[in-house]
């Protein structure tokens, strides 16, 4: 008998050692236990977290763009941009 067929041997004992045995429905009570308690948690999934994280960035890089932009757009106007903002701060502006 070669060690491959020995430890398949072994392992499929095993298995069926477990399967008959009380073990088996204290791993399924334990799994069902912590799914429930998991779904309390209102925990998110590993792919809803790496898709807010996309729109994360993608967000964060449209904010950037339109900072820029808006840098330039000021630079641009000169001396108007500073008393449009004191307008706008008082309200003045819609």
């Amino acid at each position: 008998m070669d060690m491959n067929t020995f430890f398949n041997d072994l392992q499929n004992k095993i298995s069926q050692a477990i399967e008959n045995s009380p073990a088996k429905d204290i791993e399924k009570n334990v799994k069902s236990m912590m799914t429930q308690g998991f779904a309390k948690l209102d925990l998110v999934t590993r792919e809803e977290f790496d898709i807010q994280t996309q729109v994360l960035a993608k967000t964060r890089a449209k904010l950037e763009a339109l900072e820029t932009r808006l840098a330039a757009l000021e630079a641009q106007a000169g001396g108007d941009v500073t008393a449009a903002k004191v307008e706008i701060a008082k309200g003045e502006v819609l």
